[in-house]
């Protein structure tokens, strides 16, 4: 590629609003990025304050007793407690679960993962805030494991 022909392509991207060009040829390689101020999203700010006020909420409750359980997240995402925003939440503090049973959703890269219980118990607690970024291995839930 000439130096005439990157030039064009720096006035073309002057021009509009496209702001990366990639050009690939059989020994040469370009890629020519228009210098824009990074902009974190709005939810960052709220992201961070939020993990900070779930940490205090978790260090309130009482350390887990032997006879307990908390059910982690699996991975990083936002939790939701029910299937769409005007469903019924999947499971409630003192409702008995079964393995197998759905008891959030974590939303993450765009894919619903549906987090379910693996022992028999009951909800002792839900930890995590409905629509809320949670961190992987955060706890979710308290279980009580029944027999």
């Amino acid at each position: 590629m000439k130096l005439d022909q990157i030039k064009s392509l720096l006035d073309m991207i002057k021009e509009t609003d496209v702001t990366e060009i990639n050009v690939e040829e059989e020994d040469f390689k370009i890629k020519i990025t228009r210098g824009c101020q990074r902009v974190e999203p709005a939810d960052t700010f709220r992201y961070i304050q939020t993990n900070a006020v779930q940490g205090e909420q978790h260090e309130q409750v009482e350390e887990i007793k032997p006879n307990q359980e908390e059910v982690v997240a699996p991975m990083v995402g936002i939790f939701y407690r029910s299937p769409s925003p005007d469903a019924e939440h999947f499971v409630e503090k003192g409702d008995i679960v079964n393995p197998g049973d759905t008891l959030c959703i974590i939303e993450a890269m765009k894919l619903m993962n549906e987090i379910e219980v693996e022992t028999r118990g009951k909800i002792l607690e839900v930890l995590a805030e409905n629509g809320q970024p949670v961190e992987y291995g955060e706890p979710l839930f308290i279980i009580e494991p029944l027999k």
